[in-house]
């Protein structure tokens, strides 16, 4: 009689094992889904920071660029970018602006010409060559994953910074596939031209 007893009782507890794994298997079963998801939320995630660093690098590269292309009007002369004597304000003797040193003014005062809105099409590179409509950030077009993840775009527009013509504005936006903006960064370059280094000979 006891040994039945022990024998119905195993067979209970097994049966409650088998249920408690079948429950566990089918909640990890339940949470696959979830999981896939929130991975795949995490992998547009990182796509979405890696458009906005690409963003930032072409930001940067673009303000190390020369001001204007009438910068470099005598480059041929003093191989250095120069101050555009944008509002007249350039010393006529000295050839330098208020506050500059070392920092040459060009010597024609005539600011006509300078660009602050639309490429250049120079073949001295300059800020205004950044200019560009929407365009892909990544070099690949993601068509393996359409309709799973997003491409991103990117525009750049200079415009005249703060009202004031010795400030360029330069701002980059970046969308995706809907055209809504994911961000939009701006940086300003100002025209102070350049200075050479100090040299001395021996």
């Amino acid at each position: 009689m006891v040994g039945r007893k022990n024998h119905i009782g195993r067979f209970a507890f097994t049966l409650i094992e088998l249920i408690f794994a079948i429950v566990v298997m089918s909640i990890a079963v339940m949470s696959l889904p979830m999981m896939t998801q929130i991975t795949s939320k995490g992998i547009e995630n990182n796509i979405v920071q890696e458009a906005i660093f690409a963003a930032s690098a072409e930001l940067t590269g673009a303000t190390s660029y020369y001001w204007d292309e009438r910068s470099m009007e005598d480059i041929n002369v003093s191989r250095l970018e120069r101050v555009v004597d944008v509002d007249g304000d350039c010393n006529s003797s000295s050839r330098q602006r208020p506050g500059h040193i070392n920092r040459m003014c060009l010597d024609s005062n005539n600011s006509s010409g300078v660009n602050y809105t639309t490429d250049s099409n120079s073949s001295i590179p300059n800020l205004n060559s950044n200019i560009h409509e929407s365009q892909l950030v990544f070099t690949d077009d993601i068509k393996e994953a359409a309709g799973y993840k997003n491409n991103y775009y990117s525009t750049v527009t200079v415009s005249n910074g703060f009202s004031d013509n010795d400030i360029k504005k330069i701002t980059i936006t970046i969308t995706n596939s809907d055209g809504n903006i994911i961000t939009s960064l701006s940086t300003y370059s100002a025209n102070i031209g350049e200075i050479d280094y100090y040299k001395r000979g021996f």
